[in-house]
């Protein structure tokens, strides 16, 4: 005898919104996995809230085979707010609800950060949208509440998909730099993506980088003179250096005698942020016209965010897609799942998942555990925590050391 599955008739609606990450297409075919257990059609909307404005931008996902290990969002991604915003004052919710209704969904699970999250639990509490939200930066700090145990002490940490593919990619990027350093016995300045936080910016120190700054430590007028001082002295023992660098650090600037940052456009998006980039090429110019020490820029740009999805991207996906399979069953709206804890690949499993409320999500910046702000690099604390994710750090060099040629003694 058959039996109907408990949602057959229901249909639910993904969408992808903000910066792509290697990790969405792997969230997108696990979530729609699991919605399509229960019985719902499953609807992918293209471009973000984009695709609910106008006539609407859907697309079937049903019976649609997905390749979840390539990177990015097959969906396409936007960054437009459905509230108004000083660059948009259209209210845009009337349009979304509109097509809501004409498309026949009955759940929307957002995939993004606090800004696509925040806006679908706005819809949900203003309008009673049936809303699930999904975590998803390379930044890493949509404050997902997971618990980093370190020797005893309980840290509140963060995990987002994307953040491990794009962390394994930096450290790469930091690794392979070093045979161009000692080359030429240069310092490289690799900037990486962070707006306002520092957890991708440290996995570069898993690829060898000695020395990092991070948004959440201004460089004050002090603070930047220990620094340089810092760079002298390890440079005078290692011959190059690699120097990971936030794209969103506040940097003192000598000449306007302020903090700033900089930014490769004055354009903001529809959530007000502007778009930062070039902060690594002012600080080796810096470095070299006070040291006299040959230093480079590398921005490592959207590198990190593109490719393949990696292994632990994969499983962590799958994971919380498990937690939104139980979200849909028990139909309890307006919430994102989690893990609770800071856990290697084969302990990504259900039992260490939870959910928060969508509307309380908010963003996480680095511990101060994480970071040693005299030293200007990542602590064992961060080590541990990254170890997890991406196992122990490796340094590679060239490794001889010559002996060089006396000719008085020939």
């Amino acid at each position: 005898m058959n039996k109907d599955k408990i949602f057959k008739g229901k249909t639910v609606a993904i969408l992808s919104g903000g910066g792509d990450t290697p990790a969405i297409n792997s969230s997108i075919e696990n979530i729609r996995n699991r919605a399509l257990i229960l019985g719902f059609k499953v609807y992918g909307i293209r471009q973000g809230w984009k695709g609910l404005l106008g006539e609407g931008d859907m697309v079937d996902l049903t019976n649609q085979p997905y390749n979840g290990i390539y990177g990015g969002t097959a969906l396409c991604s936007s960054r437009t707010n459905p509230f108004p915003s000083e660059k948009n004052p259209e209210d845009r919710v009337p349009q979304i609800i509109e097509n809501l209704k004409r498309y026949k969904i009955d759940v929307l699970i957002t995939i993004g950060g606090d800004d696509t999250n925040g806006a679908a639990k706005r819809l949900y509490e203003r309008c009673g949208i049936p809303v699930i939200g999904f975590p998803k930066t390379i930044d890493n700090d949509l404050r997902t509440r997971t618990m980093h145990y370190y020797q005893g002490k309980a840290i509140e940490a963060v995990l987002c998909p994307g953040y491990p593919s794009a962390a394994k990619r930096v450290s790469e990027m930091a690794r392979h730099l070093r045979s161009t350093n000692e080359s030429h016995q240069r310092i490289m300045v690799l900037e990486v993506m962070g707006r306002d936080a520092g957890w991708l910016t440290g996995s570069a120190i898993f690829g060898g980088a000695e020395l990092a700054l991070v948004p959440e430590y201004e460089m004050t007028s002090e603070r930047k003179e220990r620094f340089f001082e810092q760079v002298k002295l390890l440079y005078k023992e290692k011959k190059n250096l690699v120097i990971a660098v936030s794209e969103g650090v506040r940097w003192w600037d000598d000449n306007a005698q302020q903090l700033g940052m900089v930014y490769a456009s004055s354009e903001k998006d529809e959530y007000g942020h502007p778009r930062f980039g070039g902060i690594s090429g002012v600080i080796a110019s810096e470095i070299t016209n006070r040291l006299g020490i040959s230093a480079r820029s590398q921005i490592s740009g959207y590198y990190p965010r593109s490719g393949y999805c990696c292994e632990y991207d994969r499983l962590l996906t799958s994971t919380l897609a498990d937690k939104v399979l139980d979200l849909l069953i028990r139909e309890d709206y307006g919430k994102m799942p989690v893990m609770t804890k800071i856990v290697p690949i084969d302990q990504l499993e259900e039992y260490n998942t939870d959910t928060i409320d969508m509307g309380s999500i908010g963003n996480r910046p680095l511990q101060n555990a994480y970071y040693n702000t005299d030293e200007f690099t990542f602590t064992d604390v961060y080590v541990d925590f990254l170890k997890n994710i991406l196992g122990n750090p490796y340094l590679p060099e060239f490794g001889y050391k010559f002996e060089k040629v006396n000719p008085d003694l020939l």
